[in-house]
């Protein structure tokens, strides 16, 4: 059982990580898209194309709900359709050119807003705590 100077520091730790996350979504066009379009975007980015009932499926939303996201992404032109490689009646969603494009210039744009904060805002030994942190996050985060 967690005692109140861990549970202090528990509610720091989410506070800080989440006003990093907002930093970093207002640095880069990140912040132009919804949090279901950036899943989306992310989902289809790391697990490849999917079909409008795998995307609901996974991000835990109704297939309309979902139709709607995709749509508005399809729209802007950041994914695009093709048929279903083993079903007809079914087409799947993938990353075009120009989203493959947004999502690296939004990465490019997080990295490099961290970069010169780190570098700017922090001293050396700074920098050197922020390392060993950042280790203990990462262990905290590992199943």
């Amino acid at each position: 059982m967690p005692d109140k100077e861990q549970e202090r520091l528990a509610t720091d730790l989410r506070a800080t990580l989440s006003q990093l996350m907002r930093h970093l979504r207002i640095a880069s066009s990140d912040g132009e898209f919804t949090p279901s379009q950036r899943a989306v975007l992310s989902r289809i980015e790391t697990d490849g194309p999917a079909t409008i009932a795998a995307l609901a499926r996974a991000e835990l939303v109704r297939p309309q709900s979902m139709r709607l996201t995709v749509g508005a992404l399809e729209e802007r032109g950041i994914l695009a359709r093709s048929p279903h490689p083993t079903d007809g009646r079914q087409v799947v969603f993938s990353l075009t050119e120009e989203g493959r494009r947004l999502i690296d210039a939004v990465r490019r744009a997080k990295h490099n807003w961290l970069a010169v904060a780190i570098a700017d805002r922090l001293t050396p030994e700074e920098q050197q705590t922020l390392t060993e942190a950042t280790g203990l996050i990462r262990r905290l985060t590992q199943e």
